[in-house]
């Protein structure tokens, strides 16, 4: 009995040290640049971006950065990535009216080509997002009350401004965060998302890549124009996750993580504690690991019904994803790339 008593408590000790992931891994990114913008193509293939026109790539899970910078955008802060091979990228400048852009390399950066230019100089581009490497949607500030909205169905060779007349109107004083290049989300071939502060704190949803729109409130507080809804993610069509908060007070908030299981008809906000200023949140889209991040909090959870984290760290960092393996990986300021090798469940 003894025996068999002891195995059971060294079984249990081995399946709690399983489900708790090992301390954060620093890499050398080979950049004091700010960082905001990430994208994991594969175990071994990621991307990153941020200032002065700065953007990195990794072909070996991050043991070693190639850093660039888009010629003649030294000026530009590259606050989106989205990418799907070593050689194939989008990046997403942020910034008023002409700073906005969008450019593309087929050749891992070798070359870049400028696909759009924001036309309208009131306008604030903030964050993309792609159904596949042909299909995307841009999201941008409301311009004459209604958010700014570009599509392309042809790898960003002509994108196509998506009629105000489709779109809800914004409320006065609403817009979008481009802190993480994570305020707009897609799923599956038509699904999309996207998420607003300021004002109000709510989630606009497309059925139909943009064609109509529907619009849900939150619970997340709004308490002026540094707060809301900064993330969105999606892990299937009807599981979502939404984070915010307010950036100039980092270290307030019990209301800034939200889940859905209606596609975001509905939304219910997380009991977990800590909470902070949310900048970025990701869902694992083959597991229900949830991991946020922002200036002052880095934490994660295994399933969204659970109502505490399983770890959390004192971390500023800027934006997060998933790596294949179900690990997590984070950029931040001052070249910040972390890693938090979260063992399987």
């Amino acid at each position: 009995m003894p025996t068999n008593l002891a195995r059971v408590v060294c079984a249990l000790v081995l399946l709690s040290a399983a489900s708790y992931p090992q301390e954060p891994i620093t890499l050398t990114s080979g950049t004091k640049e700010t960082l905001r913008g990430l994208s994991v193509v594969s175990p071994t293939t990621m991307w990153a971006s941020g200032t002065h026109g700065t953007y990195l790539a990794t072909v070996d899970a991050g043991k070693s950065w190639t850093v660039g910078e888009v010629p003649s955008a030294e000026s530009l802060d590259f606050r989106d990535v989205e990418a799907f091979s070593s050689s194939l990228a989008y990046l997403l400048a942020a910034g008023p009216g002409e700073q906005s852009r969008i450019y593309k390399t087929d050749n891992s950066g070798k070359h870049w080509t400028l696909q759009l230019t924001n036309p309208d100089p009131q306008g604030f581009l903030d964050c993309m997002a792609f159904w596949d490497r042909d299909h995307g949607i841009v999201l941008g500030d409301p311009v004459d009350a209604k958010f700014v909205l570009f599509t392309t169905v042809d790898g960003g060779r002509h994108w196509k401004k998506i009629s105000s007349g489709q779109l809800p109107p914004a409320v006065p004083g609403e817009g979008a965060f481009a802190a993480s290049g994570s305020c707009i989300a897609v799923n599956g071939t038509q699904n999309v998302w996207f998420v607003t502060g300021g004002a109000a704190a709510r989630v606009f949803h497309s059925e139909d890549r943009g064609k109509t729109w529907s619009v849900a409130t939150s619970p997340l507080p709004v308490n002026g124009s540094t707060s809301g809804i900064f993330s969105v993610a999606f892990r299937d069509a009807m599981h979502g996750v939404i984070a915010g908060g307010d950036y100039k007070a980092p270290s307030e908030g019990i209301r800034n993580l939200a889940f859905t299981s209606d596609g975001g008809k509905t939304w219910t906000g997380s009991q977990a504690l800590p909470q902070a200023y949310f900048s970025a949140v990701a869902m694992g889209t083959h597991s229900h690991r949830v991991f946020a991040v922002g200036t002052t909090l880095a934490a994660w959870m295994d399933d969204v019904t659970e109502k505490t984290w399983h770890h959390s760290w004192d971390l500023n960092l800027n934006t997060v994803a998933f790596e294949p393996t179900g690990s997590a990986i984070a950029v931040g300021a001052n070249g910040a790339i972390v890693r938090f090798p979260l063992s399987h469940k």
